[in-house]
């Protein structure tokens, strides 16, 4: 039996898609909020975030977040 060969591409399992798709159910719906606020999410990618973070929260197979990169306070000047 020939060993499974692995893709190199991040893979997501069956319960994060479920999730996902529930989240954008409840977009379409108008009944999907955000975090704090409680803003009602109109974003399709607001909603795929959503929908991956209950699904990590529930356990479901979900690549790790990828770390953003660090921004700087504000413009650098050059001293003349």
């Amino acid at each position: 039996m020939a060993a499974r060969k692995s893709s190199g591409r991040r893979r997501y399992g069956k319960a994060a898609s479920k999730r996902v798709e529930s989240a954008m159910r409840r977009r379409k719906k108008g009944t999907l909020r955000s975090g704090r606020s409680g803003k009602r999410v109109t974003s399709r990618k607001q909603a795929i975030a959503i929908g991956l973070s209950e699904a990590r929260k529930k356990g479901a197979k979900v690549p790790r977040k990828r770390g953003g990169r660090k921004r700087s306070g504000g413009r650098k000047r050059s001293s003349r």
